[in-house]
């Protein structure tokens, strides 16, 4: 099994600590998104990948790119230990805060909005913060009600075993601090990520724990 990964890809970070999760073993293929104008950008990366993007992970011979789905093959293939809560509402909870994350705040901070903030429409360094530190700040907002209204309370996001929301949430996160975000108004968000990071699992798909890391 092999995964195309940039060590601070959210996206990649998602799907690793969801491979660590399930115990699967697994190579790392870097693909750096800066260097060089950005490796995902080769002509031969798009035979991997049609959007030039992370992740893709290859099992058996198959690619397999966007990690939403990536995610769920891996909980279809490998159910144990299951990333849902075996009830329809809560599977439908814990997918509605990764989506969340996944759908509504990633998008429009990932690496090429960012780039294209700068490049094309010439924002300054204060401005893209700006832009980032606001959609963070709205997004972190609505997971921190959905957190507080669960009906589920515990030391993750659904009861007190992880599920797909905190494997979307740690990355997000990860990426807010890095630039600086406040993140003192989202107790529930922190207090969750900071139960992740003391887990095993998650802190071996860190970024800083990445072969490729810089």
């Amino acid at each position: 099994m092999q995964l195309y990964s940039y060590f601070r890809s959210s996206a990649a970070y998602r799907v690793r600590i969801v491979l660590n999760l399930k115990g699967l073993s697994f190579d790392t293929v870097p693909v750096h998104m800066l260097r060089g104008g950005g490796e995902q950008h080769r002509a031969e990366y798009s035979d991997i990948h049609p959007l030039r993007l992370v992740p893709v992970l290859e099992v058996e011979g198959s690619l397999m790119s966007q990690s939403i789905a990536i995610c769920e093959y891996l909980e279809e293939r490998w159910p144990t230990p299951s990333l849902l809560p075996k009830s329809l509402e809560g599977r439908a909870r814990v997918r509605s805060i990764a989506a969340a994350i996944a759908c509504d705040i990633h998008p429009l901070n990932n690496l090429r909005a960012l780039h294209y903030l700068v490049k094309e429409l010439g924002l300054d360094e204060d401005q893209k913060l700006a832009w980032y530190r606001h959609w963070i700040s709205l997004g972190m907002e609505g997971v921190e009600r959905m957190l507080t209204a669960s009906s589920q309370p515990g030391a993750y996001c659904y009861g007190d075993t992880p599920t797909f929301a905190d494997v979307f949430l740690v990355p997000q996160v990860s990426n807010a601090l890095r630039y600086q975000c406040r993140m003192d108004g989202y107790p529930n968000v922190m207090r969750i990520y900071a139960t992740c990071s003391t887990h095993p699992t998650f802190v071996a798909a860190a970024p800083d724990q990445q072969p490729d890391r810089d």
